[in-house]
């Protein structure tokens, strides 16, 4: 099991996600992204903004998803 950040992740908070797999930690984020919108969190707004930008140039976003897999895949298990 690994641990990255809401912060790791492109977010904008510290909050811990526990995975076995880097899809799993992207589907906790991302459950944690979608929770944050609803709360309408200024500050993940911000963040999903930035991410959002990214997904305009499928390259970008592709290089910056497989640089957090790469990040995922160095920490060492907790």
């Amino acid at each position: 099991m690994k641990t990255m950040n809401c912060r790791q992740l492109g977010g904008a908070c510290d909050k811990a996600f526990h995975a076995d797999t880097f899809e799993e930690i992207a589907e906790l984020s991302k459950a944690h992204g979608m929770e944050m919108f609803q709360k309408q969190d200024k500050e993940h707004l911000e963040a999903m903004g930035r991410i959002q930008e990214l997904m305009k140039t499928p390259a970008a976003m592709t290089a910056w998803f497989e640089d957090k897999r790469k990040e995922f895949d160095a920490l060492p298990d907790d």
